[in-house]
């Protein structure tokens, strides 16, 4: 595991290392106070909105941030000047940057990293930690190892499998703020206007495996792209260097992603754009299409098929789908899963847009596991444009997210009610609860609670190792109860760290679908839950469906365009999302209460 360069520290860089110093103290057996100021200030280098690449040298400033004492100031202060904290690396040197990548595994901790290396199940002097327990699995050395049943090694040995199956890819948030900062570096070179992402992030995929960049300007044209190229070479957050040819540069980044950069003539990036943002399949079928009508499809531009330097389109996508005899479409359409028919018809659906979106109804405060108050959430809500917002914080089960009890959950409605009644109708802020749906499907707070509340969201948290016929029972029976008004993030995924658990998904949108319960779509970028496939089945299950963020704080209100995108890629519109309604259509869309 490297260390950023100190020209590319974000506050996600200093939040890593703070991070993985507070992991590698836990493997270390270090004072739990110690390793949790750590975790703490990491949380708020993440959270803050302060640059602390740019106040490092503040100590003031750097104390003013809740969670930085003076120690972990001098902590900050260090990252700065050097990239690193000599701590974590001291303790890297002594463990090996394998052990690192071990924490990656869904489950994995460091009080169970530091058991199997004191049974010599890992050294420090192999990097690929990983391999190692993979090895040991398949050799049955961790048979007899405290809380290694056979169980818990063989949810291990899946969790190396699913890493494995998604080592190199991130989320589309990361890709995207990744691709953030290599155009705004991009774009600081005289000659370079324009750099567009393409690939699998402009097609809104949850995961990216690989970012397109495409860039374009006087610097791109053939033949003088020289100086342009040695300075995409010279990113400063370069991990290691592919290749570098005459118009592109390749790469890899910190986090493992592979970047390609291509410097693109002006003339070209319309059929460029086109060409590197489809699909394997759309651009097969599309090229196919091209061929039938006399045409050649490239990555230069659609051509006389006969004569191939009669250009036919190339600035624009618009320019090249209609010489097709296209409609343009959305990028986040282009799979082969009907769209070509249905633009050379006219048939596109008219897609959700962000802006449709009326109110979040998935929200937690202060009150459970969340950083803001219900008055924060509510201006958070209104700087979004939204006419209405849900708080919906945890029930009593998820103790470690402080979840409510029925006295507090009474308590917290009359405090909501208090908000919505101080936003004069600015905003309509409802009561409402995320209620844990418990391993027998039972619910985990009292229907005469739950019957005072607007909006019941009843979510899986826990026993995920369930068989698919318990769990499915188990959700179909939360969905039942007759307070029960939205299916929080059906499948309980977590994106490269969890996967779905067992659930006959199609069996319980049915069963939703008749009951008239909601089923979420959680736009975190940490799930995207329902997926798109899944999203595309509710629609054809008629079910009702709702977009929510989930925030934990008021600032990530903001993140719904990831969920957004993936409504796109289901294909579905405005009229297929409860809240695209107003504050009475929303609550009338929504099941009825007893």
């Amino acid at each position: 595991m490297g260390t950023p360069s100190r020209t590319e520290m974000d506050n996600r860089s200093f939040a890593r290392l703070l991070e993985e110093t507070a992991d590698l103290m836990e493997i270390d057996g270090a004072d739990s106070f110690r390793i949790r100021s750590y975790r703490r200030a990491a949380e708020a280098a993440e959270q803050t909105t302060l640059e602390l690449s740019a106040i490092a040298a503040d100590l003031p400033r750097l104390l003013e941030i809740d969670g930085i004492g003076k120690s972990m100031a001098a902590k900050i202060q260090a990252i700065a000047a050097t990239g690193t904290l000599p701590q974590r690396d001291e303790l890297l040197a002594r463990y090996g940057a394998g052990v690192l990548e071990l924490l990656k595994l869904p489950g994995m901790g460091p009080k169970t990293v530091a058991l199997f290396r004191d049974a010599g199940v890992i050294s420090s002097a192999n990097t690929d930690s990983v391999g190692q327990l993979a090895e040991a699995i398949d050799a049955g050395r961790l048979n007899g190892l405290p809380r290694m049943g056979a169980k818990q090694i063989e949810k291990l040995r899946k969790g190396i499998e699913d890493y494995r199956r998604s080592a190199g890819r991130c989320r589309i948030d990361v890709a995207e703020e990744e691709a953030q900062r290599i155009a705004a570096y991009l774009k600081k070179f005289p000659g370079i206007e324009r750099v567009t992402p393409a690939g699998s992030l402009r097609r809104g995929r949850e995961t990216v495996g690989d970012l397109d960049l495409l860039a374009t300007g006087p610097a791109c044209i053939a033949e003088q792209t020289g100086p342009a190229v040695e300075y995409v070479a010279s990113y400063p957050g370069i991990h290691d260097m592919i290749a570098k040819g005459e118009n592109k540069v390749s790469f890899h980044v910190q986090q493992g992603l592979q970047v390609d950069v291509r410097l693109l003539p002006g003339a070209s990036y319309g059929a460029a754009l086109q060409y590197f943002t489809g699909s394997k399949a759309h651009n097969v079928a599309l090229r196919q299409r091209a061929l039938k009508m006399g045409y050649t499809l490239s990555e230069w531009a659609l051509a006389r098929l006969d004569d191939e330097s009669v250009i036919v389109a190339s600035a624009t996508e618009e320019e090249i789908y209609a010489a097709l005899g296209m409609e343009w479409m959305a990028p986040e359409m282009r799979e082969n899963l009907g769209e070509i028919e249905c633009s050379a018809h006219g048939e596109l659906p008219k897609l959700i847009r962000l802006e449709e979106i009326r109110g979040d109804v998935h929200m937690h405060t202060t009150a459970s596991d969340g950083r803001s108050s219900i008055e924060e959430m509510a201006e958070a809500g209104l700087r979004c444009g939204y006419a209405y917002i849900a708080i919906t914080d945890h029930s009593k089960n998820l103790a470690m997210t402080n979840g409510l009890d029925e006295k507090r959950a009474l308590e917290h409605i009359r405090r909501i009610r208090v908000v919505d009644g101080a936003m004069e109708g600015r905003i309509r802020v409802f009561a409402g609860i995320e209620v844990d749906i418990l391993a027998d499907g039972a619910l985990d707070l009292a229907d005469e609670v739950l019957a005072q509340m607007e909006v019941v969201i009843a979510s899986v948290h826990t026993r995920f190792e369930q068989s698919r016929e318990e769990m499915t029972a188990r959700v179909m029976r939360a969905i039942e109860n007759p307070y029960v008004r939205i299916l929080g993030h059906p499948t309980g995924r977590l994106l490269l760290r969890r996967e779905p658990f067992a659930l006959d998904t199609g069996a319980v949108l049915r069963r939703a679908a008749e009951l008239g319960v909601a089923v979420e779509h959680n736009a975190a970028p940490e799930r995207l839950d329902l997926c798109d496939r899944d999203l595309r089945l509710a629609k054809e299950m008629g079910c009702r469906m709702v977009i929510n963020s989930d925030s934990h704080d008021a600032r990530n209100l903001g993140k719904m365009g990831y969920g957004v995108r993936q409504l796109k890629r289901a294909w579905l519109t405005a009229e297929d999302v409860l809240n695209t309604r107003d504050a009475e259509g929303f609550l009338a869309g929504l099941r009825a209460r007893p």
